[in-house]
């Protein structure tokens, strides 16, 4: 709109900016309580998401995911200590627009087994040349979920070959009975 303006003159551009002041304030009294909401609940999200990344113990062998009905927060996923449940609830029900909060978060078995498991397949996965770059953050893109000796894989990885790699990875380890492999593939990639 701005490169139309300037063409037309600066009389026109006086006029157009009246009648688009004019035209957005009647838009905006028409629909600024959906757009407040949809900001707000955007507002939410975000809070709730850094919320959830600041908690010390969440590590790549956690999984915890939320949703949003109106002030209803579920929280869903798997972690492998039971405190990590407990303070994840505390820290989303102390936000502002936050009534209510279903805690669905599985609190996995404590066995030692799935614990090398974690371990095992953590080095499998990061110690791969073309995955290692996933690792480098403070919290990795890739986490891993055992459960029995049965391995899930969540989170965000760049590309399908990529998602496939870890996939054999994780499989290639001892004592892994299946592998399940939840990753989503970032929207920049360019499907044929």
């Amino acid at each position: 709109m701005r490169a139309i303006f300037t063409i037309a003159g600066s009389t026109v551009l006086a006029i157009s900016t009246l009648l688009a002041s004019s035209a957005i304030s009647a838009n905006s009294f028409n629909h600024s309580p959906q757009r407040d909401e949809k900001k707000m609940r955007a507002n939410l999200t975000r809070e709730i998401r850094h919320q959830l990344l600041l908690l010390p113990n969440y590590s790549v062998f956690d999984n915890l995911q939320f949703k949003i009905d109106g002030d209803k927060v579920t929280l869903l996923g798997q972690v492998a200590r039971p405190s990590l449940k407990s303070d994840a609830e505390h820290a989303v029900k102390s936000l502002e627009g936050v009534a209510k909060i279903d805690n669905q978060i599985e609190v996995l078995p404590t066995s030692p087994m799935d614990d090398q498991l974690r371990r095992a397949v953590y080095q499998a996965i990061y110690g791969e040349n073309a995955l290692w770059r996933y690792g480098m953050s403070a919290l990795p893109s890739i986490h891993i979920i055992v459960n029995n000796g049965n391995v899930t894989l969540e989170g965000v990885v760049d590309n399908d070959t990529d998602k496939n790699l870890a996939n054999l990875r994780a499989s290639q380890v001892p004592n892994v009975f299946s592998v399940k492999n939840n990753l989503i593939v970032a929207a920049g990639e360019k499907k044929n």
